[in-house]
């Protein structure tokens, strides 16, 4: 990082500065000499002076310390962040999560008290599959360039050694550290926190606790029992059972939860999924289209279309992921809006009778996603079709028809499919004790023993 790089105010910096020394009861020459920065250097950063060649960093780190503010409260996060990147494992990931991103500012409102009033500590996000912790962390990270780790059991991608490896390379590479090559992860926050300029921290974001593999004891990825100062964890997890909580930290660092399902953020959930809705509706070229022509085929108006919609996602984006293209490709052409389902389990109920899949169980469909999920990790469609012992094009069609359920990783040049979000993990799972009597998936578990068998002999 170079502190003599030059950094001009945005315009939404502007008016946050004028607010914030207004505020604090300061005048522009109150504020120079309480900062020791030039009165012309603030004006610049207002706007009034002319600034054709920015300003110094550490002139806005000042200022904006004194007045209890972040410097990019003045200067956008994207400017301020220029000579930081994201982790390259992540930037498509990161890219589709915030696509449509709406909304959360609640949570980074807490975030960010939670930062100003602790010297050090961990913050965690709590909720639901679906409820958007991974938008959240996607956004905070594309906005700050902050280093951070997406944990993913799809992919295999859930272990504490991947994820120091990970962490190591993107400390080293963005605060120049040397001999860290094999450094754990307190020696390496260690060297940071005494890297650090003033008035700057460290964040460092983890997705997806719940997702981790890891045998019984420490806590979870070996996160430290303590942290230097200025050092900060941003973290996401879905609820866990009392007895399987895995953070245990020192005296001295903070720990604070926000739980997206508690009663205090009903409304604020509620609002944000209403502004996804509305922008889906109205700005969101591919589908937008097809949602007028539903909604106006209905004589329902928009205002109404919003709230019942609101009210069946259950405050779950993943489910207005689903929904939303859905209607707009006219899945949903035989029904109306109250017999939507209600839910993101129900839509997948709703979706697999849709298929034929409770009529005709057994079905090649059916056996793929079942592959999908007995595996675990990325496989390809001819390797599908040989534990499946189907025709390839056959598997293929099938892959299509559940293309938006399904990712596809590009493994060492060959596509793969991997099912796609934990919630219908657990969907698929739940099917799998209630399939007892059929004993399909002992079946499919038979043929992914007598694949590896042939492919070993």
């Amino acid at each position: 990082m170079r502190e003599c790089d030059k950094v001009q105010s945005s315009a939404t910096g502007k008016s946050k500065l004028r607010e914030s020394y207004q505020e604090a009861g300061l005048t522009i020459k109150k504020l120079a000499d309480k900062t020791n920065i030039s009165e012309d250097t603030i004006k610049r950063l207002l706007g009034t002076k002319p600034c054709p060649n920015g300003v110094e960093r550490w002139q806005v780190t000042n200022i904006a310390k004194a007045l209890g503010i972040e410097a990019t409260d003045i200067v956008d996060p994207k400017d301020w962040n220029a000579d930081n990147s994201l982790p390259p494992e992540f930037e498509s990931l990161i890219a589709e999560k915030i696509k449509t991103f709406c909304g959360r500012q609640f949570v980074f409102k807490a975030f960010q008290d939670f930062i100003k009033e602790n010297l050090c500590g961990y913050f965690t996000i709590i909720g639901d599959a679906g409820m958007g912790k991974s938008s959240i962390v996607a956004k905070y990270v594309s906005e700050h360039k902050y280093p951070c780790y997406f944990n993913i059991l799809v992919e295999g991608r859930n272990r504490p050694e991947l994820f120091l490896k990970s962490i190591r390379q993107q400390l080293i590479h963005r605060y120049e550290l040397q001999n860290s090559a094999d450094a754990d992860l307190p020696t390496l926050l260690a060297k940071v926190a005494g890297k650090l300029p003033a008035g700057e921290r460290l964040v460092i974001a983890v997705d997806a606790l719940d997702e981790v593999e890891q045998e019984p004891g420490e806590n979870l990825l070996h996160l430290p029992t303590t942290l230097p100062d200025n050092v900060y964890f941003l973290l996401t997890r879905r609820p866990y059972h009392l007895g399987k909580k895995r953070l245990s930290v020192s005296p001295g660092v903070a720990v604070k939860e926000l739980d997206l399902r508690d009663d205090q953020y009903v409304n604020f959930n509620q609002d944000d999924i209403k502004e996804y809705i509305l922008f889906v509706l109205n700005a969101e070229s591919d589908y937008k289209d097809g949602l007028r022509k539903w909604i106006q085929e209905r004589g329902i108006f928009d205002a109404s279309f919003v709230e019942q919609l609101a009210n069946k996602s259950e405050n779950n984006f993943m489910y207005l992921r689903y929904v939303l293209p859905a209607i707009a490709k006219g899945d949903y052409n035989d029904l109306s809006l109250k017999q939507l389902p209600d839910g993101l389990q129900e839509y997948y109920q709703n979706h697999w009778v849709r298929m034929g899949l409770e009529d005709k169980p057994g079905q090649l469909m059916e056996i793929v996603l079942y592959i999908l999920l007995e595996i675990g990790t990325p496989i390809d469609c001819e390797m599908i079709a040989g534990i499946a012992k189907e025709d390839k094009c056959d598997v293929e069609a099938v892959l299509d028809e559940w293309v938006e359920y399904l990712k596809q990783p590009n493994v060492d040049g060959e596509i793969c499919y991997s099912i796609y979000h934990a919630s219908f993990l657990d969907f698929l799972k739940a099917k799998r004790k209630m399939d007892s009597k059929r004993k399909l998936f002992q079946d499919v578990n038979q043929r992914i023993f007598e694949y590896f068998e042939r492919e070993m002999a």
